[in-house]
């Protein structure tokens, strides 16, 4: 069969794989299951009274953990904490194979991989726990539970433990047998939920009751605003430097063979969206500790609380606030160099460069290569900083300046691109398993 190169035949080539079709079915499918649940809400919780409460708050980590969640938490559903404790032990899990060898060990064969698994879901659901505690205490604090008892409690605790438990379930389903990875299928579909909720509160406030002049400007502006933003992200998560590798040729008979040209890809983005979560989690860790504790912060403490909740930022009728700003940044920065640094070796890499025989051009095997890899780990750490900061700073800047509170965000854009990338490639790979051409094939 002849390939193409146009995306419509490429479609056409996706559609034309059973195997495809159906794990295509199988994912819609799951995705159904998970918004249904969204709606169940929790047994012995006052909903309308939470979603009051919700309304009042002015805490950017609120927002945040409502936008992964899908609305699930203003909601007080049973699906509330989503799959956010099996991403944060997934994280965690991550961290800890640097600190403990015998983590390191099982990572580089299968059944290690496998046993990481279990690992990575036991603490999810100790995580959850926690999480399901604290909220359920702060609930029956602050008087948002219909039964004001400890049964009401470990009602909300097991409803939000089996509901997370659920739902990472499910990711793992979507993953085994149908597109992408599951887990991060439900994390861009209810960042997707939200999408509708949140062009309505863009046209509310920029364009409902304007004239067509300054409606249509207002469309305008929005539009530009949206379409740079997503080509900024999805040139930011494909971006890579290639650093070319020279492999050492060897003599089979009266032939030279080797000396083929390689390349190391380094990512710009190589941390991904993980410095803007941890950086936007630290500072609002004390407003969410305040919030669940039914407290109002003042005094000197209640000062910091504003500065570092990003919902105070540019607001120019109170400037002093965006000094958080300051913070914010140096906190991306920090965590982009921390992650990357414990997820790449460079010496690591130029051992395994010169075990195979191969170098760099220009540099020597050895130290002198893993001084290099540093080198340019550290630039494009730098680069995919400052495009994190772009675009995590643009939505909060004109929710500072012009109002436009909408959840959708640039944390949230980074993840739908990062997925939606990632998924296209598994798909392509499949398809092209079967000599047809996919989406990204040339």
């Amino acid at each position: 069969m002849a390939n193409t190169n146009s995306n419509g035949a490429s479609l056409k080539n996706i559609l034309k794989v059973p195997d495809i079709q159906k794990r295509l079915l199988f994912t819609f499918l799951i995705l159904v299951v998970v918004r249904f649940g969204a709606q169940i809400p929790i047994p012995g919780v006052s909903r309308d009274v939470f979603a009051s409460w919700f309304a009042n708050q002015s805490n950017g980590a609120m927002d945040l953990f409502d936008m992964m969640t899908g609305g699930s938490f203003s909601q007080m559903s049973i699906f509330a904490l989503s799959i956010t404790p099996y991403i944060t032990s997934s994280i965690i899990m991550q961290l800890m194979t640097i600190i403990i060898p015998s983590l390191e060990e099982m990572q580089k064969d299968q059944d290690g991989r496998e046993k990481m698994k279990e690992y990575t879901f036991y603490l999810s659901i100790v995580l959850a726990a926690i999480q399901s505690l604290a909220m359920g205490i702060g609930f029956y604090r602050g008087g948002y539970l219909a039964s004001k008892n400890a049964l009401g409690l470990v009602i909300v605790v097991v409803a939000l433990v089996t509901g997370a438990c659920v739902l990472i379930y499910l990711g793992k389903e979507i993953t085994k047998h149908g597109v992408g990875n599951g887990v991060s299928m439900i994390l861009l579909f209810n960042i997707i939920s939200r999408l509708p909720q949140d062009f309505k509160t863009l046209y509310d406030t920029f364009m409902s009751g304007k004239n067509i002049v300054k409606a249509g400007l207002a469309l305008i502006i929005i539009v530009a605003v949206i379409l740079f933003m997503f080509v900024f992200v999805v040139y930011l998560q494909d971006a890579y430097i290639k650093i070319p590798v020279q492999n050492s040729s060897k003599v089979q008979g009266r032939r030279s063979v080797g000396s083929v040209g390689d390349y190391i890809p380094f990512k710009v983005n190589s941390a991904n969206v993980i410095p803007v979560i941890f950086a936007g989690s630290l500072m609002s860790l004390p407003s969410l500790i305040t919030t669940f504790a039914g407290k109002t912060p003042s005094g000197i403490f209640g000062e910091i609380v504003k500065v570092l909740n990003q919902n105070n930022w540019f607001n120019m009728s109170a400037p002093v606030y965006s000094i958080g700003v300051i913070i914010y940044i140096v906190l991306v920065v920090a965590f982009a160099y921390f992650y990357t640094s414990i997820t790449f070796n460079p010496v690591e890499v130029a051992e395994r460069l010169k075990e195979r025989g191969s170098f760099i051009p220009g540099h020597r095997p050895g130290k002198q290569t893993a001084e290099y890899l540093q080198s340019v780990s550290n630039s494009t750490i730098v680069i995919g900083a400052v495009g994190l900061l772009i675009v995590a700073l643009v939505p909060i800047i004109f929710s500072g300046l012009f109002g436009a509170d909408v959840s959708f965000g640039g944390t949230s854009l980074i993840i739908i691109v990062g997925v939606i990338i990632e998924t296209i490639r598994q798909i392509d790979s499949k398809v092209e398993q079967r000599h047809l051409t996919g989406i990204f094939s040339k």
